[in-house]
């Protein structure tokens, strides 16, 4: 969608939401705060437990990746409130959230795709510190609407994670916190989502899990990238059982 035939709906007491997936261009993401001052922003990536309606059932398969899952169940769950959702589609995110879009528009959603494949590389220096790594990954996902970062202190890493924001965050708290953050997250917090180079660094000398969401086309880069770093090759659907955590705390204890 083109910036001259763009709709702005109005917003209104019931229809408070700009909703939005993976990291929206900054320009049209920086336009709809100035347009909506008071709107609330809600990542339709996360997993807010809302339970999945007939019409999601209908259109989503049951082999299917549980972030993009999480999209059209919060995007119908919040249909009412919702003013418009920001979807990147383009190598910032994948082919599915670029077929999302079109689906959600048919079902009378406002959608405006973007696309955010250029940029400078920043520093990431959230990436590496000593913050916890769910919180660095929470911190990381909030400032792509808010660009507030805490004080934080550099670490040497003892162990790396490789990966997108896992449905599961849950996982992230089994990791010290001198541990590193690589792959897609670490390309948001330097501004570059569609930055490949940069997403496929890692340390060789810090043991790393490799990680993504079960039916994600990421898992052809976690799996390679496992075999090239001699790192442990992490897939998980919905929520990690307790054989995969099993597997983690191994990792963490003899490597």
């Amino acid at each position: 969608m083109t910036e001259n035939n763009t709709k702005y709906p109005e917003a209104s007491p019931a229809r408070n939401i700009i909703a939005f997936w993976g990291y929206p261009e900054p320009g049209i993401l920086e336009k709809h705060k100035a347009l909506y001052p008071q709107a609330h922003w809600v990542d339709l990536d996360v997993d807010f437990g809302h339970p999945e309606s007939k019409v999601v059932a209908a259109i989503v398969p049951e082999a299917y990746c549980k972030i993009m899952k999480n999209i059209f169940t919060n995007a119908f769950h919040l249909k009412s409130r919702i003013i418009k959702i920001l979807a990147p589609i383009g190598k910032d995110k994948c082919d599915s959230a670029f077929f999302a879009a079109q689906i959600l528009k048919e079902h009378g959603f406002e959608v405006q795709a973007t696309k955010f494949e250029q940029g400078e590389r920043g520093q990431t220096p959230i990436c590496t510190s000593n913050l916890p790594l769910r919180q660095k990954f929470e911190t990381i996902a909030a400032s792509i609407v808010n660009k507030k970062f805490p004080k934080t202190e550099q670490c040497q890493p003892r162990f790396g994670f490789w990966g997108v924001p896992p449905n599961d965050l849950t996982i992230l708290e089994l990791f010290p916190n001198n541990t590193h953050a690589y792959g897609w997250i670490r390309c948001v917090e330097a501004g570059v989502p569609a930055d490949l180079e940069l997403e496929m660094y890692a340390d060789e000398n810090v043991p790393t899990v490799f990680f993504a969401q079960t039916f994600c086309a990421k898992n052809q880069l976690a799996k390679y990238l496992a075999n090239k770093y001699n790192g442990l090759y992490l897939d998980i659907d919905g929520h990690a059982n307790n054989s995969v955590k099993a597997k983690l705390e191994a990792f963490l204890r003899l490597r």
